[in-house]
């Protein structure tokens, strides 16, 4: 997946999609909040949103997602937009996005690619790094054959590049090992870097240093209290995912009393489900926290949904039983 380019190069140019149906999961539906979010993420990825399409149908076509007649008027923008990709607001199949990217003729990512994107943008430590990796060829397995008919395609006729002549079945599947293999090594060098932050955390434990954990939808000011509480100078910059590692600070909050606060990942809702999985690690920090911190973003129309969407993973990482002080 090409990263979307780094910010001296010109800015790639998105047209934004999405469906809403009856058919589709609350979660997956697509409604004008959930398009703007996606247009900060688009921003987060040093990007520029030049399109708006939000389409509604009884049920999502098997084929291309939204309707053909839709996916012509989403070529007609591109072409007048000269837009460089189509991202849309609801995971699609990689069959799905194969044939979107072939009708469209600029790559197509669904909102889980664009995260990953981002994440793989903005991971710094070995563990972050570890995780986008592994999540990013989780995501990518399925959409292989996708990839190939796009090299394909971008061979055209006439003196192709090297290496762009269809790679055919035997290619595929080497590829499709080699990522598998490239998964398994991933998740063992994860598993070590877990058994390091245990043993990190058990040192704690004797010290009897309580843990607060501060958590909340992404951009909703996590940073900027943790800055605030400690004095600390981590970046605090109004855009959506900028704190990717955990950052842990010491606070001494009396002659008696020290704490640890720890800044945690930004949730959002719709997030990769390869990125739960691989976020867990960051996140497991939670399960042993004595205090969470859970930051809500007054100021935001959809608060209440984000701070649903918080408790709902509060609740899935198996961290719903410790105390919680809700900072408005």
């Amino acid at each position: 997946m090409e990263a979307l380019k780094e910010n001296n190069a010109p800015r790639d140019r998105a047209i934004l999609v999405g469906l809403s149906s009856p058919r589709l999961d609350r979660k997956e539906n697509a409604d004008e909040e959930s398009l703007e979010e996606l247009g900060a993420l688009v921003e987060t990825a040093g990007g520029i949103s030049v399109g708006v399409v939000l389409q509604t149908l009884p049920s999502p076509n098997p084929h291309t997602f939204i309707g053909e007649g839709k996916v012509d008027e989403i070529r007609e923008l591109v072409k007048s937009q000269e837009a460089t990709v189509v991202i849309f607001d609801n995971d699609l199949s990689p069959s799905q996005i194969r044939v979107l990217t072939e009708m469209t003729g600029v790559q197509v990512l669904d909102r889980s690619g664009l995260i990953l994107d981002i994440f793989a943008q903005r991971a710094r430590t070995k563990e972050g790094c570890l995780q986008v990796e592994l999540a990013q060829y989780q995501y990518l397995l399925p959409r292989l054959i996708g990839m190939w008919s796009h090299l394909e395609r971008q061979g055209g006729t006439g003196g192709s590049p090297i290496g762009t002549k269809g790679p055919g079945e035997t290619q595929l599947e080497t590829d499709r090992r080699h990522i598998r293999r490239k998964i398994d090594k991933l998740k063992e060098e994860l598993e070590e870097v877990r058994r390091v932050r245990a043993t990190q955390r058990q040192r704690r434990r004797k010290n009897e240093i309580p843990v607060v954990a501060i958590v909340g939808y992404t951009n909703a000011g996590k940073s900027t209290l943790l800055n605030a509480i400690t004095g600390a100078d981590i970046p605090a910059n109004n855009r959506l995912f900028d704190t990717l590692d955990t950052t842990t600070r010491l606070l001494t909050v009396s002659d008696t009393l020290d704490v640890v606060i720890s800044d945690t990942v930004g949730f959002i809702r719709k997030l990769p489900h390869q990125l739960v999985e691989a976020f867990k690690a960051t996140l497991e920090e939670l399960e042993y926290a004595d205090l969470l911190l859970h930051v809500i973003d007054l100021s935001n129309p959809e608060w209440q949904h984000q701070a649903e969407v918080v408790e709902n993973l509060i609740v899935e990482l198996g961290a719903s039983s410790i105390p919680r002080i809700d900072v408005f």
